[in-house]
């Protein structure tokens, strides 16, 4: 036991196999979409294919890259785009990704995370088709379906195909407030819940369905190849960490409510080997546990409150089935006192990653969470019903 609780605080991620042969019959093992070579291989033979992927590009089934695997097929594989954090995923959060050339295959790799977020008219040209294949956590403000909508759009406008290999969500819910208008941003591309309970290949089919590609009325030429054996509600833990500071199943669980909390001054762990795990702030009162965010390459190297003592709580091993919460804020926004909008220290930034300033205002105000959350039901039914139409599994 201290062996995997060294391992999973050095950011390993696990995946429990069941070690029973008669538990193993009764339940299929998973096959992603970048697993099913021979609905895939017809597609690409014979044309020419750009890769939008990152480190979670992986078949899980024989933990090969893509990248790498289709070039053992023979598929003639012209450039890889780089999302946020890189086509290594080291890359901080945030940072601008430049253009560069992968040491082991010598595959262009250009940038959409640097000078323009949307792939031009000119990096297309020598392309047919563009597969996107990224594992995502299912939130609104993760970057990685923000890019997978520029990719489309430009294909959209460009006359190109786009396929998706498919992922589970590990943050399989609905949950959480709306996106308004006006809060379009990188980090809310989309009017959806803050948890959408989409795979990305749902996900882009909604895009599509609801015609949000906003620079063409035209819809995206979209295959998505789909899963076996998954079914939304399965659980599913991943074999690589999506991005630096998601380093394990627990951060991943607790970043969706931890994750508004980088709109204020609390820190959530950026800057130590368990980020989105703890929360804390330099001052004594927040709490008995203690930790010292540091720069820390692979993980932050310039985090808030870098080399400061925090205090705060410890999440690490808190039991947390997912989903959605507010408590930890409203714990946090208590234990701020009385001026409770000096809590939200970067508000635009809050309301950003919130999908509107209803929350922050709502919070400020002292609403408890029940109060709060009868206020987004009726978006959430209406989001449902609709979500219905582009559901897969």
């Amino acid at each position: 036991m201290r062996i995997i609780e060294y391992l999973n605080k050095i950011g390993i991620v696990f995946v429990f196999l069941y070690s029973t042969g008669s538990l193993c019959a009764q339940q299929p093992k998973l096959q992603l979409g970048a697993e099913r070579m021979e609905v895939i291989l017809p597609l690409l033979e014979g044309k020419r294919v750009g890769l939008v992927v990152n480190q979670t590009s992986i078949l899980e089934n024989t933990q090969v890259h893509v990248l790498d695997t289709l070039l053992a097929e023979k598929i003639n594989i012209i450039k890889v785009f780089a999302p946020e954090h890189g086509f290594r995923g080291t890359e901080d959060a945030g940072a601008e990704i430049d253009d560069s050339r992968d040491q082991r295959t010598g595959i262009p790799i250009v940038s959409i995370y640097g000078r323009n977020r949307k792939p031009t008219a000119a990096q297309l040209a020598d392309l047919d088709v563009i597969v996107f294949d990224i594992q995502d956590v299912g939130t609104r403000f993760y970057t990685y379906i923000s890019t997978m909508h520029y990719v489309m759009e430009a294909c959209a406008e460009n006359g190109k195909e786009v396929i998706v290999f498919d992922r589970p969500n590990p943050n399989d819910f609905v949950d959480g407030p709306m996106r308004r208008d006006g809060f379009e941003s990188f980090v809310g591309m989309h009017k959806i819940p803050l948890l959408h309970g989409l795979t990305v290949g749902e996900l882009a089919r909604m895009i599509n369905g609801e015609r949000w590609l906003q620079s063409t009325p035209d819809t995206c030429r979209l295959t998505v190849i789909e899963m076996e054996n998954w079914q939304h509600g399965d659980p599913y833990w991943l074999p690589v960490k999506p991005s630096p500071n998601l380093p394990n199943d627990q951060s991943i669980r607790l970043y969706p409510s931890l994750c508004l909390f980088e709109g204020t001054g609390i820190s959530v762990g950026r800057g130590t080997y368990f980020p989105f795990q703890v929360l804390g702030y330099p001052d004594p009162s927040y709490g008995d546990f203690q930790f010292t965010p540091v720069s820390l390459p692979g993980f932050d190297t310039n985090p808030m409150h870098k080399d400061k003592v925090c205090y705060g709580v410890d999440l690490q091993q808190t039991a947390f089935e997912g989903g959605f919460t507010l408590r930890f804020l409203i714990d946090f926004l208590n234990k701020a006192g009385d001026d409770r909008a000096k809590f939200f220290t970067r508000p635009d930034w809050f309301d950003l990653l919130a999908g509107s300033k209803e929350l922050r205002m709502q919070l400020t105000n002292g609403m408890t969470e029940e109060e709060i959350r009868a206020s987004w039901q009726a978006d959430l039914d209406a989001y449902r019903e609709m979500r219905q139409k582009y559901l897969l599994y």
